[in-house]
This record gives structure tokens, C-alpha cells and sequence, in this order.
């Protein structure tokens, strides 16, 4: 039996290749039971950053071919077996092939990716040992200390846009974690949000409230714009939130004011032609990944450290891992 893995993260593919096989949670346990069905122990890891299918098999040659044609073969996949494949889940959980180096969701990610999945004993104990190597690697080194975060980095841009964020007007769009994170940030550097808008109006007002703004109906988000500054979106809608076309029809009653969107979704929650408009500013996740990027300098000794540690793991648990392939042939 072997340990196969297909894939595809940030580092090969940009948001316009990621967004095709991007899966929620309830489509990721579909993919990953789907593929069991065939035999094969699946797990599958979907985030915002990568699309991952690791499967133990008996025929490899087989497990990677139906595995790639699930992530509808692109060109940007990576095929790993065996060593390679368990060493590349050890990092990922660390955090070390994250868009941002020390972020903490993706270790909760990958408990979730097995908890929902169909992982069988050996899968199971790979993912186990993951997890339990990336809390190691957070309690070994301080990687995770002051990670430079994706909403963080969107945070930052709009300061650098608009100079001084006191009293900017900001649209919250979704009202899950990414959003929240990214509200705080904004907030933090002196802005006011001034509406949630979400599809589950109770959940908008939640988070609304915790904030001191008003909670809308999802569909009303682009009423919104004329007196918003900043539009954070990132929700789990299939289509665009907001189209070219909507966008547009609020800028007359801006009078010239830039419009800052930042679209933290993926599948992406902004047409990407909305970007045309004349004073309208959007930026997706691969345009945030290059400021957060600029941090990175300070931590590149702990991202070291964490290899080594990964690496270590790894090569003591592997050979535990590889005798129970070997001792299960089907």
C-alpha cells in the first residue's frame, strides 16, 4: 500500500486556477467518501490556499489518476508518494507552506479535513501525528508569536491607501472568522464598520453588534456602498457578491470617492472587472499574499527552525507509518 498525494496550493496555481477546485466543507467529505468508495482511504483539505487529496491505496498509479482527475487535472498539480507526501502534510499543519508562514487556522484545518473525511487507520494516524507536529512546532518556536495575516495585510494596505484610517466607513460582507479577523484589524487602525451584510441576517447582526454597526441582508451589500470607504468580503457564495455592473451603478453618488474592495473569498466573492472602474481599488488573496510576504524577513530564523523540527518528526514517525503501508496490502 502506498501514500499518494495530488494537489495544488498558492504556490503553483494563482486565486483564477484555485477557485476551480476549490470545495467546502460538505463538498470536500463528499469528494473524500466519493473516493473511498473506490477502496481508497481519502482524506481531502480544502482552504482558501489549497485543494489536497491524500489517499492510501494499493495502486498508486490509479489513486493518482483519479485523485488528479477530481482536481480536474490541471496543469499546476503536484503528485507526491509516500515520504515525500507525509513530510508535506507535516508542514502544511506547521504552517511552514501557508500563503503567511506561523498562521494558526491551517492546523485546525487539517483536524477538521480528517474528522470530515474517510481516512481509515493509516490516514488517520498520518493526520494525527500532523497535528501533534505542528503544535510542537508552535510550542517549540515562536513562528506563530506574530504572524503577518492575510487580514492583517489587507488591514495595512488600506491604511497605506488612505493614509489615516480614523473614520473610515467599513463594509463587512460574510460573517465568518476571515471577516471578523479582518473587522478587528481594520478597527484596531482607527476605522468604524459601519455594516455587516451576511445571507444569515441573525449572524450579521452578531457580528455587527460586536461592533456597534448595523446588520443587513445580504442582498441589500450593494446599497451599501455609496457611504462605504472600505468593502471587506469573504463569504462562501457561489457567484460574485458584488458584479461589475452593481458597482458601477454607485459610483455617481460617490462624487469621485475611491472605493477600496478587498476580497478575501474564494471562490471570489468581487468580479475582477470591477477593478476597471475609474477610482475603484480591489485587491484578492494572491494581491494581499505579496505585502504579508514583506514580513516575512523577521521570522525566516523560526521558519528554519520549524523545518527542522518538521523534519525530524517526520523521519522518526515514518518509518512507524511505512511498516503499517507495507503490513496492509489492500
Amino acid at each position: 500500500m502506498s501514500l499518494v498525494l495530488v494537489g495544488t496550493s498558492h504556490r503553483l496555481a494563482p486565486v483564477e486556477l484555485r477557485e476551480l477546485v476549490a470545495l467546502g466543507e460538505k463538498e470536500a467529505a463528499d469528494v473524500a467518501h466519493m473516493l473511498a468508495a473506490g477502496g481508497w482511504e481519502t482524506v481531502c483539505l480544502s482552504t482558501c490556499n489549497r485543494t489536497e487529496l491524500y489517499l492510501a491505496s494499493d495502486d498508486a498509479e490509479a489513486a493518482e489518476q483519479r485523485a488528479a482527475a477530481v482536481l480536474r487535472d490541471l496543469p499546476v498539480l503536484y503528485r507526491l508518494h509516500d515520504h515525500a507526501a507525509a513530510l508535506h502534510l507535516f508542514r502544511v499543519a506547521a504552517g511552514l507552506d501557508s500563503l503567511v508562514p506561523g498562521e494558526g487556522e491551517i492546523l485546525g484545518q487539517v483536524r477538521k479535513a480528517a474528522e470530515i473525511g474517510a481516512p481509515g487507520p493509516l490516514l488517520d494516524r498520518l493526520f494525527r501525528d500532523a497535528v501533534h507536529a505542528g503544535r510542537r512546532v508552535r510550542s517549540q518556536t515562536a513562528i506563530s508569536e506574530s504572524p503577518a495575516s492575510i487580514s492583517s495585510a489587507a488591514a495595512a494596505l488600506a491604511q497605506q491607501v488612505f493614509g489615516d484610517l480614523a473614520g473610515r466607513k467599513i463594509l463587512v460582507i460574510g460573517a465568518g472568522k476571515v471577516s471578523e479577523q479582518a473587522a478587528r484589524n481594520l478597527v484596531s487602525r482607527g476605522a468604524a464598520i459601519s455594516a455587516v451584510a451576511n445571507r444569515s441576517v441573525a449572524r450579521a447582526e452578531e457580528l455587527a453588534g460586536r461592533f456597534g454597526a448595523r446588520a443587513v441582508p445580504l442582498e441589500q451589500a450593494q446599497d451599501e456602498l455609496t457611504a462605504a470607504d472600505v468593502v471587506v468580503s469573504s463569504t462562501s457564495a457561489g457567484g460574485f457578491v458584488l458584479e461589475q455592473e452593481g458597482v458601477h451603478g454607485t459610483l455617481g453618488a460617490r462624487r469621485g470617492r475611491p472605493l477600496f474592495l478587498i476580497d478575501l473569498a474564494l471562490p471570489r466573492d468581487i468580479d475582477p472587472e470591477a477593478a476597471k472602474l475609474a477610482n475603484v481599488y480591489l485587491y484578492n488573496l494572491d494581491d494581499l499574499a505579496k505585502i504579508a510576504e514583506g514580513n516575512l524577513a523577521q521570522r525566516e530564523a523560526e521558519v528554519a527552525r520549524c523545518r527542522a523540527i518538521i523534519a525530524e518528526r517526520t523521519a522518526a514517525l515514518w518509518p512507524q507509518i511505512a511498516r503499517n503501508l507495507n503490513s496492509n496490502p489492500g
